[in-house]
């Protein structure tokens, strides 16, 4: 996989249309921004393009557009935060066209380094997301270069993603990726391709078959791989073990026997959760106060569930985790969002923390867990994609990535 694309250091933007597809699907409540971290994000990018004397157009998608345009999925409150953020007017276009004549006229009386930004690409519907040739066109016409900065999409082949690309191309411009998905590209993909060792990957989360692909390329790739969540208790059935009432994927025993005959095969470590923490229930509401116990996963009681791993994997994982010198960790340990729960996901965000190792936090779930526990500015790089990094991590080639050119 050539990981060698041509950056916003590679091009030089004075006079220049630049549409630069951000990520700025961001948490609204009553069109307030609740988490800026994607807006955050994009800054370098944009002030490195403005500062070149660009014209820097911004487009984005934003929530999932389900019942059509509409201004509680409008990219409003985003342009406003903007020119805050960048101390200048983002000129923005509320056309739920996108592209239509008032994007092209805000667009034709731009100067050099100012920002427009267009509405929500997913206003179009499935011109964008069956990545279309007329929008894609119609974007591509907007521009002379294209940058894709938006990680957290570039696994989808969208128009505004993937299609944009081509037009661009066949008028002689040029596609490059920002700062952003530039570190990406560098921590995961680098990470997986060539990684110091010893190289150490954690997943967790509830479901096995969201991981299937990623568990198998990960074990050709690390030394050790750690599994905790949900998931681990398909593998402890697997193994023979009674799990009681524990979430379990009755139709992937085969898929996680072959994993564990195919890491015995390669010499690789795989480690399963020896104690865990088990409910009566699932807690309802998510963070209620539940009683729970902790147990031997071989002797988990048939009406209880688990829940989290207990204190005894917590060790195990945390000293798999100290003499590493890679770690990429997706998905948590348990049901984080509840405190009770949340034990042994701190147990292994803190070990992460405390090691000297480069570690890797792959977007999504394991992120959102990362910050609220306070671990964030603690680990060498969170990735802003939770479905993107994923795909990395798998091996994939992603479109948004594949769409650059290379150096």
């Amino acid at each position: 996989m050539s990981l060698n694309k041509k950056t916003v250091d590679d091009i030089n933007a004075k006079g220049k249309r630049v549409l630069v597809r951000c990520d700025f699907n961001v948490p609204l409540k009553d069109g307030v921004i609740t988490d800026e971290t994607r807006i955050v994000a994009a800054l370098p990018t944009i002030k490195k393009l403005i500062a070149d004397g660009g014209k820097v157009i911004l487009c984005s998608h934003l929530g999932k557009v389900k019942n059509g345009p509409n201004e509680g999925e409008s990219l409003a409150p985003v342009a406003k935060r903007l020119s805050e953020k960048l101390g200048k007017e983002v000129v923005f276009v509320s056309d739920y066209h996108v592209t239509g004549e008032e994007a092209t006229k805000a667009v034709a009386n731009m100067k050099d380094g100012d920002v427009v930004l267009l509405q929500n690409t997913r206003f179009r519907g499935a011109e964008e997301t069956k990545n279309g040739e007329e929008f894609s066109k119609e974007l591509a016409d907007l521009a002379d270069i294209y940058v894709c900065d938006a990680f957290g999409s570039s696994h989808r082949a969208h128009a505004s993603v993937a299609g944009v690309t081509k037009f661009i191309r066949a008028k002689g411009g040029e596609n490059v990726v920002g700062y952003l998905m530039e570190k990406e590209i560098n921590f995961l993909g680098n990470a997986v391709e060539n990684p110091v060792r010893p190289f150490v990957a954690i997943l967790g989360g509830a479901k096995v078959a969201d991981k299937l692909n990623v568990i198998s390329n990960l074990l050709e790739k690390c030394d050790t791989l750690i599994i905790g969540g949900g998931m681990a208790y398909t593998f402890l059935k697997a193994q023979g073990a009674e799990v009681g009432t524990s979430l379990v994927d009755d139709t992937k025993l085969d898929y996680c026997k072959e994993m564990l005959a195919k890491a015995d095969k390669l010499g690789k470590k795989l480690l399963l959760p020896i104690d865990t923490v088990v409910a009566s229930a699932f807690p309802n509401p998510i963070d209620a106060e539940i009683p729970v116990e902790t147990v031997d996963c071989d002797h988990i009681p048939a009406d209880k569930l688990g829940l989290d791993i207990g204190p005894k994997t917590a060790e195990l994982y945390a000293d798999a985790v100290k003499s590493a010198k890679t770690v990429v960790w997706n998905g948590p340990m348990g049901v984080f969002e509840n405190p009770i729960l949340a034990k042994g996901t701190i147990a292994v965000a803190k070990a992460l923390a405390e090691t000297d190792a480069t570690t890797i936090i792959g977007g999504g779930d394991s992120a959102a867990a990362v910050n609220t526990l306070g671990y964030g500015d603690k680990m060498t790089h969170i990735s802003t994609g939770g479905g993107a990094s994923l795909e990395f991590l798998e091996g994939k080639e992603l479109p948004g990535v594949m769409a650059a050119d290379d150096k």
